[in-house]
């Protein structure tokens, strides 16, 4: 059952940032319309996500009850020395979806819908900049558990150049993501146009965060370049995602939008394995040399037992809900 937990945790994981981030993504890319054009944006997102926002945060929840049961260790220790950015993420996801519900569904409409678009597009960037910067430092090295000091034990840990940079990187993909995704839910050929300009912004966006990142990587010692272009696992998914890139960019010049959802989802994924692959079942990589190992740091093999029939018998139960519910969302927006 170790095999099924592990395999729920990394596609949680990697859903979450697909469909979670996207939505954030959504927000971004409000973030960055002009006046005149943000109704038309708002309209097409809120048909968008309108009734999967929620949904996607699953993967969230998911993710974080397999540490909690499953890897207690890790859990704990990023909850202690990161529990800075952890909170100020959580804070944006509830931020986000109050802003969402008020903007949209409020029966009142005055000079507060202002407010809620201000907190929503905010979030939106903040919630994702805090991800990443928790995903930046679950593997720099920076955490230090034998700090004598309020600062090196809870700012330090995730306030570097490294960690920054990678939760920059990771509002770009988001941005990226939504975008691509946005330009299939637009009808309106001149909303498509646009949406495709905002997605060859973001990803150039991300393409510059990504290089910044490796700046950083040198500069703190993150060996980032050996786990991509030293590792045949890592090569091959960078060169993957840079092919699917090339061909995004040329089906975006091209004005054609059938496979486009499938080339980012398919990049952003060859990005994330090839970060991870390398150290590999390492998830927490921290400051005196020691690593918190997913093989080593699991919960009792009884516990992990029935952690993977309960993953198992809730996938069965609430997966083919969630697919009809995309499905038939789907056929409204068709309809």
């Amino acid at each position: 059952m170790e095999s099924v937990v592990l395999i729920f945790l990394c596609v949680s994981i990697l859903l979450y940032f697909l469909l979670g981030g996207a939505d954030f993504g959504a927000g971004i890319v409000e973030l960055l319309t002009s006046r005149k054009n943000l109704s038309k944006t708002r309209k097409t997102m809120y048909h968008a996500i309108g009734p999967v926002w929620e949904a996607n945060h699953m993967w969230l929840i998911i993710a974080v009850v397999i540490l909690f049961v499953g890897f207690p260790v890790i859990y704990s220790t990023m909850s202690v020395y990161l529990h800075i950015p952890l909170a100020i993420m959580l804070i944006g996801i509830i931020a986000r979806g109050t802003a969402f519900v008020f903007r949209h569904y409020d029966a009142v409409k005055d000079s507060m819908q202002q407010t809620y678009n201000r907190i929503f597009v905010y979030s939106s960037f903040i919630t994702p900049l805090f991800l990443g910067i928790i995903a930046g430092s679950v593997i720099s090295r920076h955490i230090d558990t034998g700090a004598t000091d309020f600062a090196s034990a809870y700012i330090w840990g995730w306030l570097n150049g490294f960690s920054v940079s990678v939760g920059l990187f990771t509002v770009a993909l988001c941005g990226f993501l939504a975008a691509i995704y946005l330009i299939g839910e637009s009808d309106d050929h001149a909303d498509r146009k646009r949406f495709i300009r905002k997605a060859k912004q973001m990803n150039l966006a991300a393409v510059a965060s990504g290089c910044v990142v490796f700046i950083f990587a040198e500069q703190d010692e993150v060996p980032l370049r050996t786990w991509i272009f030293e590792n045949p696992v890592g090569l091959s998914a960078v060169i993957a995602a840079t092919l699917s890139l090339v061909a995004l960019w040329y089906l975006l010049l091209r004005g054609k939008t059938t496979v486009l959802r499938i080339l980012a989802g398919f990049q952003v994924t060859m990005i994330l394995l090839a970060i991870s692959y390398a150290h590999f079942p390492y998830f927490l990589r921290l400051k005196n040399g020691r690593d918190l190992s997913l093989y080593e740091h699991m919960a009792p093999e009884k516990t992990m037992q029935t952690l993977g029939i309960a993953l198992l018998a809730g996938s069965v139960l609430i997966l083919p809900f969630l697919g009809y519910l995309f499905y038939s969302f789907q056929r409204s927006t068709e309809d």
